[in-house]
């Protein structure tokens, strides 16, 4: 099955519009677009109100990835194989993404910053809760096997 979003038309920066939006219907105070050297736009950072204060997330957004992905399948069209429409889908994805985030904090099942937990920007570094996990320099005890 290609990946979702793989035919869209829809511009990168009508996307990242949406996103911003909807970070914002969900209680964000800050939005901004972190671009890379070229200046595409790579990610989003944003600010929320918690129970512990103002916390700042970061969303990353991978157009070189996503397209790795669409060169290998072959379901997928050559015209749909370029860095253009990579990051197209790229951001795609990641609206849907939040969207799907936002239904289940609608719910008030949980809050923004439990589902962003792992995105939450802990240091001066621009590390996430994620990060810090993944480089063991975040301590967690030893997981125990279920089975």
């Amino acid at each position: 099955m290609p990946l979702l979003n793989y035919t869209t038309e829809v511009p990168v920066s009508r996307t990242i519009g949406q996103v911003t939006g909807l970070l914002v219907e969900a209680g964000a105070r800050a939005v901004a677009t972190h671009y890379d050297d070229v200046g595409r736009p790579i990610g989003l950072v944003f600010q929320v109100e918690t129970a512990s204060g103002r916390r700042s997330f970061t969303l990353p957004c991978d157009a070189e990835r996503v397209l790795a992905v669409l060169a290998r399948d072959p379901k997928v069209e050559r015209r749909y194989k370029t860095p253009e429409q990579a990051e197209r889908v790229a951001w795609r994805i990641v609206k849907d993404w939040i969207e799907a985030q936002l239904a289940i904090i609608r719910t008030e099942m949980v809050t923004l910053d439990q589902v962003m937990l792992p995105y939450m920007l802990l240091d001066t570094e621009g590390r996430t809760v994620y990060e810090l996990y993944r480089d063991e320099a975040l301590a967690l005890p030893p997981g125990e096997n279920l089975g």
